[in-house]
């Protein structure tokens, strides 16, 4: 991956209609808990690169629709292509925010009721079978591994098949979100800048830390 890039890149704008230049998002591979009573994560997001003006604004909508207008992203600061410190979905706008000490492996979003969602940040060239079975685990709200455990897990054996009787993996209900889903369209239009703030309200609150 290269280092990340600043540019003045402007995508083109629709407000949900659709019209000409329409930026119309697949919907993003994610896997989220269907409860927040969990320990650690709240579900697991697979990006197809590391282009996060490509990848965001899917992800955006989707959490949107499950937890409420998304005001705030943190984000590690070597993780991706580029640096977007603030991005125009729709109506709203969301801030991003870039941290060194922020693991890779986790994206923290946080909604206009000041609600934190912890994902899990699944690499996006990691084998379909290994990122399924990271999302899945992230989604659990049994599940009291770290996002950075969850990654170093997926080249040891599963034990779940064995766990469970008749060698069969236990099933649990997850909220996916079809890999073939097409999401409304919408206006995106993010502003490209350095940030290198320390957080600051936006950090996790009383729970188990998804970072490690």
């Amino acid at each position: 991956m290269t280092a990340p890039r600043d540019s003045d890149i402007h995508l083109s704008t629709v407000d949900g209609h659709g019209g000409p230049g329409a930026s119309t998002p697949a919907a993003p591979r994610l896997v989220l808990s269907p409860t927040r009573r969990r320990t650690v994560l709240d579900g697991g997001w697979w990006p197809r690169s590391w282009d996060l003006g490509a990848e965001l604004p899917g992800l955006v909508l989707a959490l949107a629709e499950r937890h409420g207008r998304i005001r705030h992203i943190m984000l590690n600061l070597h993780g991706w292509d580029s640096r977007i410190h603030r991005m125009t979905v729709g109506p709203d706008v969301v801030h991003l925010g870039w941290f060194d000490t922020l693991n890779p492996a986790v994206l923290v979003a946080t909604t206009g009721q000041d609600v934190q969602v912890d994902l899990l940040v699944v690499p996006p060239d990691t084998a379909p079978a290994a990122a399924e079975r990271a999302m899945a685990t992230a989604a659990d709200p049994a599940n009291l591994s770290r996002a950075p455990g969850i990654l170093a897990a997926l080249d040891a054996p599963s034990a779940s098949a064995a766990a469970s009787p008749g060698g069969k993996r236990p099933e649990h209900r997850f909220v996916r979100v079809a890999a073939d889903t097409r999401l409304p369209s919408m206006r995106v239009s993010p502003d490209l800048g350095v940030s290198g703030r320390a957080p600051d309200d936006d950090g996790p609150s009383g729970r188990a830390d998804p970072r490690g």
